[in-house]
């Protein structure tokens, strides 16, 4: 008589606490590394949309008054606003995907953008402040990537 019946017993192996996902939950994070470094690049995925859309608000002309207009500025400028409009976007979706030609896309938007800050100041001005921001993002993604790959083994 005390004896549950045979609904009971199903329905109690369904039901999940708290508890259990907590004792499923692995005891040591093997991959704690990996996972910041996928977080790191949604993060840049999500910069590098941004990006990308700002160029291409900067072609349509849905940024920049009438002097600022894309018909207005240099070829130099038009060219390079073009370049980071498309690729920009690239590197986002693989970013996002956290696939390895998503980083090297990202890095070559990286190192482009330094070198026409550096190289070429009178596309975008020169600004040292974006050239030290995109150092800083690249030296983190080399640091995350580092670590990253020391979590797996040989």
């Amino acid at each position: 008589m005390s004896e549950p019946s045979s609904r009971e017993v199903p329905q109690r192996e369904r039901t999940i606490t708290a508890n259990d996902l907590r004792s499923a939950k692995p005891e040591s994070d093997d991959n704690v590394w990996t996972g910041r470094l996928v977080l790191f690049l949604r993060v840049m995925a999500v910069l590098s949309m941004g990006k990308g859309l700002y160029h291409w608000a900067q072609v349509t002309g849905f940024v920049g008054g009438e002097n600022g207009a894309f018909e207005n500025q240099t070829t130099a400028w038009q060219a390079a606003t073009i370049y980071f409009a498309v690729i920009e976007l690239v590197a986002a979706v693989g970013l996002w995907l956290a696939t390895p030609w998503g980083a090297v896309v990202w890095l070559t938007t990286v190192v482009s953008m330094a070198i026409v800050e550096l190289m070429f100041p009178s596309i975008y001005g020169g600004s040292l402040i974006v050239v030290g921001v995109e150092v800083v993002f690249l030296a983190l993604y080399l640091v995350l990537a580092w670590l990253a790959a020391q979590e797996r083994p040989p």
